[in-house]
């Protein structure tokens, strides 16, 4: 199997044409000189030490030589071994909660960002478990499935925010649907939901769900991200800078509070834990611990290709190419003449 490192740079090779195009041009140009000075046959005999055929190959080589360097850049790669590698692990789900009382600011920088940047932590210590992302407000979507690819993880996590779900409302239990929907219950593996939320369910049944995911033998634990108290949820303008509070109906400011007794109730009938946000402790590292004691196993077999580099082929032709260039002469070499098979030039002793 053959690919390019860097297939961008084989847009070089457009340019080859127009060098073909201005070495047509010179040509051209050199022959309407030449009849300015008289008849063109004559002049003809006058340089007859000069080939143009010379010049025609010089000309080639130099397009030729640029179309080497330019595949050369490009770095083609041929594959030769395959190697199968095994993975095990568990399969994580992470369930966050973007409605807007996820900007409440009683856990800094706010509650939403606190839990993204728990979640990079958490991606940056897996190794082998694959990971995938539900965010669920009044709604519940897939962010991105499970993967083991972490980087491409990170990039979707990055994007995450209180837009992400267009309906308002927080329904947790469509996320754990959401959840027991997109894992694959033919691979036996540990499969684990960690919701992240205020706990504010205004929306569906959660615990009826949780209930159907403990009986498909799905952990879950929960993270309540906020406090007991509650916070006036801030609302920003376009630029960025704090305009007002949310406010009610009746124009009052909303305070956000944390429904810790929900989130427990959740993660003891899921057979997990419950966890309290705070701006200091990374909760979901004590999930991780928690993940890396139960019995992973495994889910797969990833093929990998390992990649050799040829561009080194296509530079030294290029360079031997161009060392013959620099030894070609425009001028008419003697003995080939001589024993030109067609006979059409007459050699002068």
């Amino acid at each position: 199997m053959i690919r390019f490192a860097h297939p961008e740079y084989l847009y070089g090779l457009a340019l080859i044409p127009v060098l073909a195009g201005f070495y047509w041009l010179v040509a051209r140009l050199r022959r309407s000189s030449l009849q300015r000075f008289g008849t063109l046959s004559v002049l003809t005999r006058l340089t007859e030490e000069a080939s143009g055929a010379k010049r025609f190959w010089s000309a080639g080589l130099m397009m030729l030589i640029s179309a080497l360097c330019v595949v050369a850049l490009a770095n083609p790669q041929i594959g030769t071994r395959m190697e199968e590698v095994k993975q095990e692990g568990v399969d994580l789900f992470i369930a966050l909660d973007v409605s807007l009382s996820m900007k409440a600011e009683d856990i800094k920088p706010n509650r939403l960002e606190k839990a993204k940047l728990e979640l990079r932590n958490l991606i940056a210590r897996l190794s082998g478990d694959r990971i995938g992302l539900i965010v669920f407000a009044g709604d519940a979507f897939t962010q991105f499935p499970l993967t083991t690819d972490y980087g491409a993880a990170n990039l979707f996590l990055d994007v995450v925010d209180v837009d992400a779900v267009p309906l308002p409302g927080t329904n947790i239990g469509a996320a754990i649907n959401r959840a027991m929907e997109s894992f694959d219950f033919k691979e036996q593996t540990t499969k684990v939901i960690v919701i992240i939320t205020d706990g504010e369910s205004t929306e569906g049944n959660a615990f009826d769900a949780s209930d159907e995911a403990a009986k498909r033998g799905i952990l879950l634990y929960t993270i309540g991200m906020g406090s007991s108290s509650g916070s006036p949820i801030p609302v920003y303008n376009a630029s960025g800078q704090q305009v007002d509070f949310k406010r009610d109906r009746l124009g009052k400011v909303v305070v956000s509070k944390l429904d810790e007794s929900s989130l427990e109730k959740i993660a003891a009938t899921g057979n997990g834990r419950y966890f309290r946000g705070t701006s200091g402790q990374d909760e979901l590292e004590e999930i991780y611990k928690a993940l890396n004691a139960l019995q992973k196993k495994e889910f797969g077999v990833k093929q990998f290709t390992d990649y050799e580099d040829r561009f080194q082929a296509f530079l030294i032709a290029a360079v031997l190419l161009l060392f013959a260039e620099t030894l070609l002469s425009e001028k008419r070499v003697r003995w080939i003449a001589k024993w030109n098979p067609l006979g059409k030039e007459e050699v002068k002793a």
